[in-house]
């Protein structure tokens, strides 16, 4: 007889771990607001010990930051740190696409090329951003694991909150899906092909145009 398997809830600092991330996410905390311990505790019904605990993850991952006086408040992006993140990205990312050229096997481009599938999917059907924006982040996060390089998608694991908050900031403006969209077959095309020298253009190319963009949204 095998036995059962029970799944275990998942511990309430998690659960408020992601409540909060994707309330930052989605602006309903924007940058500079005070996360309000007593609000939160009477809101989901629990004590204040999960949610310190589930701040102090968001605070590791870089989207809040402990003040003296008022707590923890949602981390502002300046455009010095949208640099920074965007350096350490173009590094890694672009050798992660000359890594997956040589080292992908057929069924991970199959991998990507779904994912692609279903981010075109997602715009013909004009589904919310956040939707599109999750698929996208998964494109990236293959190639790194084409790569066949554990600590460089470790590397990239760790400022994987940062990254996905530039690009809600990079959907804004019209279009945007479409032209990220489009960037990122062309990276495909490349790989497919075993074109290192093409995919790894394409791969800058693509992380700077980002750039340009959040450098407009955050100086607008």
């Amino acid at each position: 007889m095998c036995a059962a398997k029970i799944d275990k809830p998942i511990p309430y600092y998690l659960q408020l771990y992601r409540e909060i991330k994707q309330r930052i996410y989605d602006r309903t905390y924007r940058a500079g607001d005070r996360i309000n311990e007593s609000q939160l505790s009477k809101e989901m019904g629990i004590s204040r010990s999960p949610i310190r605990e589930a701040m102090r993850l968001l605070e590791k991952d870089g989207l809040l930051v402990a003040d003296e006086k008022l707590g923890f408040v949602v981390y502002s992006l300046t455009v010095t740190d949208v640099e920074h993140i965007y350096e350490l990205r173009i590094a890694l990312e672009v050798l992660a696409v000359e890594l997956a050229v040589q080292h992908a096997s057929e069924q991970e481009l199959e991998v990507v090329s779904d994912i692609l599938d279903e981010v075109d999917r997602l715009i013909r059907d004009k589904a919310d951003d956040e939707r599109i924006i999750d698929w996208n982040q998964k494109f990236h996060q293959e190639i790194a694991q084409c790569s066949h390089n554990p600590y460089l998608a470790s590397q990239l694991n760790t400022i994987e909150a940062l990254i996905f908050y530039c690009r809600v900031m990079n959907f804004e403006g019209r279009g945007r899906a479409t032209h990220i969209q489009d960037e990122h077959r062309q990276i495909f095309k490349a790989l497919k092909e075993r074109d290192a020298q093409t995919a790894s253009a394409m791969m800058e190319k693509h992380l700077k145009h980002d750039l340009e963009h959040l450098h407009e949204v955050l100086t607008s």
